[in-house]
């Protein structure tokens, strides 16, 4: 036995999904997802950009709420001190790395822009779920282990329910993946499969 489960990790089973789903899109812009872009050459990243393409079309017949967000600045000014040196290009207001990815975007979504790792720091996204009446989040971006967990903790800490559909997550190593989701995953979120998540949102499945 894992020093994690005999300290008691993940023994609690599964949260489950609640009444109101919210799928919430982190940073699935070109900047990460262009391969012309230095952070866009993750065939990982892109294959979670594929992956979420599909979640998203079940999710918006299905009348679920989506978030979408890109990370950016004014100028570095706004910028906190970065130890990434591809965000300090490209990643800035009206450059092209700030546009979402097509695949994913839609103009019925709700889209904003954040400038920290968490989708919920600094932006209008708590109001937004507050209005839908949503009781369950679920996170899918770039990368898995930077951003896209400072949103699964932030989601936890403000009483969210927080699902992670694992094939739509993406980072620049598996390895970082993996290893943030299985981490994630014994404290704060139900890391699931693409069909599990799909049919919560097709049947409407309450597990609260």
């Amino acid at each position: 036995m894992s020093g994690f489960s005999a300290a008691g990790y993940g023994d609690q089973g599964n949260i489950g999904f609640g009444r109101q789903p919210a799928v919430l899109v982190v940073d699935f812009q070109r900047a990460f997802t262009d391969s012309t872009y230095p952070m866009g050459r993750s065939g990982h990243v892109d294959q979670a950009v594929e992956n979420t393409a599909r979640l998203l079309k079940v999710a918006r017949a299905h009348n679920v709420p989506v978030a979408t967000c890109s990370v950016g600045w004014n100028s570095p000014r706004d910028m906190a001190h970065w130890k990434v040196s591809s965000v300090y290009k490209d990643m800035f207001y009206g450059d092209a790395g700030m546009e979402l990815d097509p695949r994913i975007a839609d103009p019925s979504d709700f889209h904003f822009i954040k400038g920290a790792p968490s989708i919920f720091f600094g932006t209008p996204l708590q109001t937004f779920l507050t209005r839908q009446g949503v009781d369950t989040v679920i996170v899918t971006g770039c990368t898995t282990s930077g951003c896209v967990r400072a949103s699964i903790v932030d989601a936890f800490s403000y009483g969210y329910r927080v699902m992670v559909p694992e094939p739509c997550c993406g980072d620049q190593e598996i390895s970082a993946h993996q290893a943030n989701l299985a981490d994630v995953g014994r404290r704060y979120a139900d890391v699931l499969g693409l069909e599990e998540v799909i049919q919560a949102i097709s049947g409407k499945r309450n597990d609260a």
